[in-house]
């Protein structure tokens, strides 16, 4: 291997290990994926691919800034943290390798913690440039994590080209505090004031996904002077304990049951119900992933908490109250949040405006149709071309 046009010496499978890390930079590797990447033939000890990324690391050296250029993310995987780009030929892209590639920063999420009043510790990330937008907590979320999730990923990277995006784990979910003593409406509407309240944040649109809209409401009405424009998308004004029919309800309070059962189990096929039912047009590569988060994001009494707690959510009372530029997004076949609840948010929020998306999955996926339409509803909305031509000038 080249280091600065000089030769340095390094193990074979030590480099076979940075091969792959550099092959796929920016991307989280999880450990597993590592270990039969780099003996595919032979099971090898979790320690054999740590002392590589060490013997590694100490090769690499720092950049400009003092960082690593292996991130290490704890209880999963790794990182290589900075792009690369060939500078030469090669018929093989294998024969390429790390000593012939330049490396310059990535994007890269600024990850904060903050605690709030009543002393629970609250991740909060930060990325990009611009107008901020901050986006409220919704169901299991993992800063870490779903920043390469192919559920998440394009979200964050489009939102990022136009704004400073601020996202946050709420408590008892992905890099926040786990185990906390009260989780409740209340609370999560005082963890998005702790994060806003820690960027220093005076005024800023406000993005509200699936209950986090409930969430973003019930912060516009009451901090009207710091929202400038609301999004609502997949969101509702109440949970079901408030329009569910009796059979309803019922199958509500088993799947909690079976929530606290079986979270976590690995293949389980009670987190796959989940998954289906967000992402019903998802490919194999997307339900994984989306598994995985739900698995990696909390724990099981944590995600029974928070359906029980999503149950009794109702902001009905706040919507006359909302006197901001408000667009509420929905796709018109989606079987979480119905499209219903999204109309009667449009319908009692003053002058809101109503977007129906041609899709059946709750998170929009980036290659479906809907996903540009709702970049143009938000590029509309929120004027990403005013803004890119007054940096222009």
């Amino acid at each position: 291997m080249l280091k600065n046009g000089v030769e340095v010496p390094l193990q074979l499978k030590a480099f076979e290990t940075l091969h792959v890390l550099v092959e796929n930079a920016g991307k989280l590797l999880k450990k597993q994926d590592l270990l039969r990447r780099v003996w595919p033939d032979t099971v090898v000890e979790e320690n054999n691919l740590n002392k590589n990324v060490s013997l590694v690391r100490k090769v690499l050296g720092r950049d400009a800034n003092g960082r690593s250029y292996i991130e290490t993310v704890p209880r999963l995987g790794y990182r290589f943290v900075a792009t690369v780009k060939d500078i030469g030929v090669a018929e093989d892209a294998r024969e390429v390798s790390a000593a012939n590639r330049y490396v310059r920063p990535l994007l890269r999420q600024d990850i904060r913690y903050s605690v709030t009043a009543d002393g629970v510790r609250i991740a909060w990330a930060s990325v990009g440039s611009g107008p901020p937008l901050v986006k409220a907590s919704n169901w299991l979320t993992h800063l870490d994590y779903e920043w390469e999730s192919p559920i998440w990923k394009h979200w964050w990277e489009e939102l990022s080209k136009h704004h400073r995006v601020i996202r946050y784990d709420e408590r008892g979910n992905g890099m926040s505090q786990r185990d906390v003593p009260e989780v409740s409406f209340d609370t999560w509407v005082r963890d998005l004031e702790t994060v806003v309240d820690a960027a220093k944040l005076e005024r800023f649109t406000l993005l509200g996904i699936s209950r986090g809209g409930a969430i973003a409401i019930a912060y516009a009405a009451k901090h009207p002077e710091r929202v400038s424009k609301l999004v609502l998308y997949g969101a509702f004004p109440m949970g079901l304990n408030h329009y569910g029919r009796p059979k309803d309800l019922e199958a509500r309070r088993a799947v909690v049951s079976l929530t606290r059962l079986g979270w976590g189990v690995q293949n389980s096929a009670f987190c796959r119900m989940f998954t289906e039912r967000f992402i019903p047009n998802g490919t194999p590569v997307h339900e994984t992933w989306f598994d995985n988060l739900q698995r990696v994001s909390t724990s099981a009494e944590n995600a029974a908490r928070l359906l029980e707690t999503d149950a009794n959510i109702d902001v009905r009372g706040l919507l006359r109250q909302i006197h901001v530029p408000t667009l509420v997004v929905h796709c018109d076949s989606e079987k979480v949040i119905l499209p219903e609840l999204g109309r009667r948010l449009a319908a009692e929020i003053p002058d809101a405006r109503y977007v129906s998306l041609p899709s059946s999955n709750h998170l929009l996926m980036a290659d479906e149709p809907a996903w540009k339409i709702f970049l143009q509803e938000l590029d509309a909305f929120l004027g990403w071309q005013n803004f890119a031509r007054a940096n222009a000038r």
